[in-house]
């Protein structure tokens, strides 16, 4: 490595965002990305949307979604910080023209299936789009990458930092002034989700967002925030994959039947909402479930209510047929199932995680709060709790990533040129 490099670890938007911006700044700057080229991206392959302020209505984004109401709702997330809360909201309208400025495209409110958000802009094209415009611009402007390579081990050296680094069977050191971690929270680590949050739950990120490198840092003084057993998670199907889901296996038709546990009884969540939101609120309580497992049961009517889903609904003429076809006790789901018009539909359900309220404490540079430390940074998902500790708001998490990815990015270059 050239003597004045910035090494980035996470290819996810918060790195790249971070890469581009050191290299704007005129230092050398290298990804590190755990995945494989074909997955590259992180959890922001899955998304379709950021939120920013603006004060009066652009092409993209109609109407006003003024920077106060923005730091009104994002306080009601537990921000530990005013400060912080506030840059966040001021830096959150410039992320579209910036974005834009690396080749990401847009979606007009004209175009598509969603109805247009005054207080998000959606992307054209989706998440892997702009995943691989990000790629498009870094490598234009000179940064390199390492695919299917992990940090698995950071060393403070003279003059910087030593990054032990596995790639397949192979190991290697590598140097840099500075670091920025854009590794991901800790929820991708199936051990520890299973420690911190129960058995059964799945993932709907990345797998290499696992968050490892995140823990080794605490445990070698780096100091954390939030509550590791608190997350965010939603109703997914069950018969989805173990991560990676993404956003198709939400299941989003609750308010048109009834849920039911393993054992056939009727499943109730206080405070039950039909909002749309309504799938967040059913993530933890069928991770409490017997088994980490629940129901959704639908008769004729409901399922005409339903959106098209990733996977077929499991469907019988007869409740009994569909009790057997679950290994549902038949006798106990009738009676927990008063349903109308026959054919019957069941999606099974288990909890989707999507990140978890723990990290690692930052300033406003994102340099990671440890003693001594000057060239060691955060961005993305693993300094979420500095901006917010609970719940979650639509888009929040690419506006979060791509503002502590460029400041931690440009934080880091200034501290190599210094």
């Amino acid at each position: 490595m050239a003597p004045n490099t910035v090494v980035i670890i996470g290819g996810g938007i918060a790195g790249l965002c971070a890469a581009i911006a050191a290299r704007r700044l005129g230092v050398d700057a290298h990804v590190l990305e755990s995945a494989p080229r074909a997955l590259r991206g992180g959890n922001a392959r899955h998304a379709r949307n950021f939120r920013i302020a603006h004060e009066t209505p652009v092409w993209h984004t109609p109407d006003v979604y003024s920077a106060a109401e923005f730091l009104a709702e994002l306080e009601k997330t537990g921000c530990p910080d005013e400060g912080f809360a506030r840059g966040l909201v001021e830096d959150s309208a410039g992320v579209a023209e910036w974005l834009m400025g690396c080749g990401v495209l847009l979606q007009a409110p004209d175009v598509g299936v969603l109805p247009y958000s005054r207080r998000t802009a959606f992307l054209l094209g989706g998440g892997k789009a702009m995943v691989n415009a990000l790629y498009g611009a870094a490598a234009r402007l000179g940064v390199s990458f390492d695919y299917e390579s992990e940090a698995v081990g950071l060393t403070e050296v003279l003059g910087g930092w030593e990054a032990e680094v596995t790639t397949g069977a192979m190991k290697k050191r590598i140097f840099a002034r500075a670091v920025v971690v854009a590794s991901g929270g800790p929820g991708g680590d199936p051990d520890w989700r299973k420690q911190h949050i129960g058995e059964g739950v799945l993932l709907r990120g990345a797998r290499s967002s696992n968050g490892r490198l995140m823990q080794l840092l605490a445990e070698r003084g780096c100091k954390t925030l939030g509550d590791p057993s608190s997350c965010h998670m939603v109703a997914v199907d069950a018969r989805g994959p173990e991560d990676d889901g993404g956003i198709v296996t939400r299941i989003t038709a609750i308010p048109h039947g009834l849920v039911v546990d393993r054992h056939g009884r009727r499943v109730e969540l206080a405070g039950a909402s039909p909002k749309k939101s309504h799938y967040a609120q059913w993530g933890a309580r069928i991770a409490a479930c017997d088994g980490g497992v629940a129901f959704l049961i639908l008769d004729a009517h409901g399922f005409a209510k339903t959106l098209p889903a990733a996977l077929a609904p499991i469907r019988a003429d007869r409740l009994d047929a569909l009790a057997g076809k679950l290994g549902l006790d038949g006798a106990a789901l009738a009676e927990s199932a008063p349903l109308g018009a026959p054919p019957f539909f069941a999606f099974p359900m288990r909890a989707g995680l999507t990140f978890v309220h723990y990290g690692l404490a930052a300033d406003a540079d994102m340099r990671l709060c440890r003693e001594g430390n000057t060239s060691l940074f955060g961005a993305g998902m693993i300094v979420a709790p500095n901006f917010f500790t609970r719940g979650y708001m639509a888009g929040l998490g690419l506006t979060l990533s791509a503002v502590t990815g460029r400041r931690a990015g440009e934080a880091a270059a200034r501290h190599v040129l210094n």
